[in-house]
């Protein structure tokens, strides 16, 4: 649409939310409710219990994850949510139409009720439900490649060619960063049920962003480390609110290696690097050296330090013939998914997938049957200037080329995107 939209990408760990056009959501919640007893009604009754966002500090056990592994479990949780980022945004804005990512395990329930929150609660006046996967891959301008994304509740990886992706190759992994934290709060607090769970999340946390990474070779990282004297490394040690001093074992800095070592802590499961391989191989052989040269990483998982360099080691050697393999990455690939609805939504060229307010009370059809990336290229009209600025293959769109889109996008912040200021890492020659 050509007028501002409220784009909603809502996860399993957090919600983003801003204006379409945008470099990045204006609003990023937890996404987590509480319910607290009502001092007017109190007991047990869930009709007795008043609903909040986020964790209660008066009442800090009380919280719970409305989406768990990308599926909605708490419809009341979710509506919350979407009420209060409503209002937020509406208060400038007041007849904005909005569109909403949905994860790949959607179901037509699943839609049918988001319409009915959507139109009947929050009076929407028009939306539009798009593919998580889909907007990873939008928010790159390729038009083919294998997007591997991680987050706090799922792994998925998806294979796509010209803006469509390659059914039934994609892989889903119901692990994430919910699983790493879970290990760090079980080996750093043991069963210590003195520690209530906040604190105890706030610590993970804490961990998490500023002393875990992903070691390019494991053995020799803990050899590394285990040999060290006790005290000898001041970045592992960390400082607990209260004053406590706790040094962190080789393990638990090395706790990411989870993604690619599963069975060293016990899980049976692939790891993800044996799960992008698995589904590249489910794909055409020709059609392979392509994905294998645009691998796209996103979601917060990959933001450990170490976490891409670590992916295409372990991709690049099972495809030698495959001279441009490479892993591409972005500043911002947190927020990859919400990029990628945020351009599309300010796409004209959708505007005829919108399902408006008027036709759901008409009666049902099925919304949001979005166009590949190469659809809404061509209804711009910008394939022959783009063709002058970079070239447009099957593989993707240049850089220069996404910048065109989006700056007939008008982006905020004078037009410039920086989705691409980190560049791909390419193996040394």
């Amino acid at each position: 649409m050509t007028e501002q939209t409220i784009v909603i990408d809502h996860g399993s760990g957090y919600m983003k939310s801003g204006f379409s056009g945008w470099n990045e959501p204006q609003l990023v919640l937890p996404s987590i409710v509480n319910y607290r007893p009502c001092r007017e009604n109190p007991g047990p009754s869930s009709a007795r219990r008043l609903l909040g966002l986020g964790i209660d500090l008066l009442h800090p056990d009380t919280f719970s994850y409305p989406i768990q592994r990308g599926r909605i479990l708490n419809w009341e949780g979710v509506e919350q949510i979407w009420s209060f980022v409503l209002q937020k945004h509406r208060l400038k804005h007041e007849d904005t139409p909005v569109l909403v990512t949905e994860s790949p395990l959607k179901d037509p329930m699943e839609r049918k009720k988001t319409l009915e929150i959507m139109f009947e609660l929050l009076d929407v006046p028009a939306l539009l439900l798009a593919d998580q996967m889909e907007m990873s891959l939008y928010a790159t301008g390729f038009l083919t490649g294998m997007v591997v994304d991680s987050g706090c509740g799922l792994t998925r990886i998806q294979p796509f060619h010209l803006g469509r992706p390659i059914w039934p190759t994609g892989k889903m992994l119901e692990f994430g960063g919910q699983d790493l934290s879970d290990y760090l709060v079980k080996s750093l607090f043991k069963e210590d049920n003195k520690v209530n769970k906040l604190f105890q999340l706030q610590t993970v946390d804490a961990i998490k962003m500023t002393k875990c990474y992903v070691p390019q070779n494991l053995v020799e990282a803990l050899d590394y480390r285990q040999n060290l004297p006790s005290g000898y490394d001041d970045s592992n040690t960390y400082l607990l609110p209260d004053g406590t001093s706790v040094e962190l074992t080789p393990m638990q800095r090395l706790a990411p290696e989870m993604f690619f070592s599963p069975q060293v802590f016990d899980q049976e499961r692939p790891s993800i690097s044996q799960a992008v391989l698995d589904s590249i191989h489910a794909c055409d052989a020709a059609l392979q050296p392509q994905l294998m040269s645009h691998v796209i990483a996103c979601g917060g998982n990959t933001l450990y330090p170490g976490f891409t360099r670590r992916l295409f080691l372990e991709l690049a050697p099972h495809y030698p013939s495959c001279t441009d393999a490479s892993v591409w990455s972005h500043s911002k690939r947190n927020f990859s998914v919400w990029l990628g609805a945020s351009v599309v939504a300010h796409l004209s060229t959708y505007k005829s997938e919108w399902m408006t307010r008027k036709e759901f009370l008409e009666g049902p059809r099925e919304p949001c049957a979005l166009f590949p990336l190469e659809t809404f290229i061509r209804g711009r009209g910008l394939a022959a200037e783009w063709h002058s600025r970079g070239p447009v293959t099957a593989s993707g769109l240049s850089p220069v080329a996404l910048l065109s889109l989006t700056r007939h996008c008008d982006l905020h912040a004078g037009g410039e995107s920086d989705l691409f200021h980190e560049a791909p890492f390419f193996p040394p020659k």
